[in-house]
């Protein structure tokens, strides 16, 4: 995986919502909004409900409301797991 891009999964209790490459990712926590790009410090956040955006590597934006949950970030891989629509 190029050193640019992120690989991200959206993921509810019930399934994998997303997947994919991202070259951004947008999400509001307990600790105020953040922005995720390659190689991001490794960081581990409650979210609180709001939006969290994915800029995908195809230039497409995606968008969940998401009604809480956590967000993981290690090593360009971003896992956001919460009840999450769109």
């Amino acid at each position: 995986m190029s050193d640019t891009k992120l690989t991200v999964e959206v993921v509810s209790p019930e399934k994998r919502v997303w997947s994919g490459e991202a070259t951004s990712v947008s999400a509001r926590t307990v600790d105020g909004d953040i922005g995720i790009l390659a190689n991001h410090i490794s960081l581990l956040g409650v979210l609180v409900p709001g939006v969290v955006s994915i800029k995908g590597s195809d230039g497409t934006t995606t968008e969940f409301t998401m009604d809480g949950g956590f967000i993981s970030v290690n090593k360009n891989r971003v896992s956001i797991l919460g009840q999450a629509s769109n």
